[in-house]
């Protein structure tokens, strides 16, 4: 099995859901980065993540890291949520946003701005104004979730 999957059967085991791993670099550290969110929703919208559930799944996760790092120097372990207004980059992190809002732009320059229903396939649904959209994956270049204040 691979870091990514051990990582996302930890994840699971602690009734959570893992939305992305990433290696970023802040200044002179490396930060290996886990990002998870929660499976409970309420009134449309996904529920937080609690800091008690980050530090519980860093604890899990810190062991499996000793075994197999995921880089060769040093690094810093990062457990938390992706946030509320994050990148989409997989047609799972559209299937893990479905009742967000998101904003997507295409390769012929089209945008959408609305509520993501579903996720059939490659292709992507957004309500706009009452009306559905349907966005093939492929023609994505750019797509984050938003917030409304």
């Amino acid at each position: 099995m691979s870091l990514h999957s051990d990582i996302n059967s930890l994840v699971t085991s602690v009734d959570l859901e893992l939305y992305d791993t990433t290696i970023v670099n802040e200044g002179d550290d490396t930060i290996y980065r886990v990002s998870i969110i929660s499976k409970e929703v309420k009134d449309g919208k996904r529920a937080g993540v609690s800091l008690d559930s980050c530090v519980e799944l860093t604890h899990l996760i810190s062991p499996l890291l000793d075994v197999t790092p995921p880089v060769s120097s040093d690094y810093r372990l990062e457990v938390g949520s992706p946030g509320i207004e994050r990148k989409m980059t997989t047609i799972n992190h559209f299937k893990l946003s479905i009742g967000e809002k998101v904003s997507i732009l295409c390769d012929d320059k089209t945008k959408y701005k609305g509520l993501l229903t579903k996720v059939e396939g490659s292709k992507i649904f957004i309500d706009i104004e009452g009306e559905i959209s349907e966005v093939e994956f492929s023609d994505i270049i750019k797509a984050k979730t938003y917030f409304e204040w």
